[in-house]
């Protein structure tokens, strides 16, 4: 039987909020949702990697080898975005794409803009992939970037606001709530949207279609398979010198 709750309509407040984190954790303690489908990114944990020998050591690394996608760009893409629960949405996407991904929290700080700077030298342009909420502050937070970026570099930089914008709310029908009286920036901002109302699949999907406009057609096919053909190798490496033991047995 339907559980009645989930046809009543939850309103966009903050006793809204708290129903929501209510049923959404009886769902998953009830295994009607899995735990990996929401993120947290607002809690920090330090882990030590550790391994019982060499040859677990090059398995692991052999694992994590990644082909260079970007080698020979002209272009370095990244992706920004408002804040670290839409990072939680978008970071896997970012990974198999192989490009940096910088959560500002807000209005990014001079340092955290100035630190990302620092990479742009060796290439002819920045292209950056920004996601945000469509509110007072949130239309103006990529602005502020845009602004504040060039003046830590010469290489030019292009930004491509994918998400969220004004006709995007309309297109997929976003849960929309009223701006804050008090706050007066951005007067032609009524309705706000925040970024995370966006079904995950299509921000996931905007985001990539952004990044792979970029690259050729058949770069992600040729990196996939250069991504095999290097761990091959890597697990062909022989450590027999330790405890009699060998990285060639088969490790994938």
């Amino acid at each position: 039987m339907t559980d009645p709750r989930l046809a009543e309509p939850v309103p966009k407040t903050e006793q809204g909020y708290k129903q929501i984190q209510k049923r959404v954790v009886e769902m998953r303690r009830a295994g009607r949702l899995p735990y990996g489908w929401i993120t947290d990114a607002s809690r920090m944990r330090w882990h030590v990697p550790t391994y019982r020998d060499p040859i677990e050591f090059v398995r692991a690394q052999a694992r994590a080898y990644r082909f260079g996608l970007w080698g020979d760009a002209d272009v370095l893409v990244e992706v920004w975005c408002e804040s670290k629960s839409i990072a939680g949405m978008i970071h896997e996407e970012c990974k198999r794409l192989a490009v940096s991904l910088y959560p500002c929290g807000g209005f990014a700080s001079a340092s955290y803009a100035w630190q990302a700077a620092q990479g742009y030298a060796p290439y002819q342009a920045v292209e950056i992939v920004y996601v945000g909420d469509y509110d007072p502050a949130g239309v103006l937070v990529d602005v502020a970037l845009a602004r504040e970026l060039p003046t830590l570099t010469t290489t030019p930089i292009r930004f491509d606001r994918v998400a969220v914008n004004e006709n995007q709310i309309a297109e997929f029908d976003l849960p929309t709530k009223p701006r804050k009286a008090t706050d007066t920036r951005a007067p032609e901002v009524d309705d706000t949207v925040e970024a995370e109302a966006m079904p995950a699949p299509t921000l996931r999907a905007l985001v990539r279609d952004a990044v792979e406009r970029h690259l050729t057609p058949d770069a992600l096919g040729y990196a996939t398979l250069m991504d095999d053909e290097g761990r091959k190798f890597l697990a062909t490496f022989d450590l027999g010198g330790w405890g009699n033991k060998t990285a060639e047995a088969e490790i994938f």
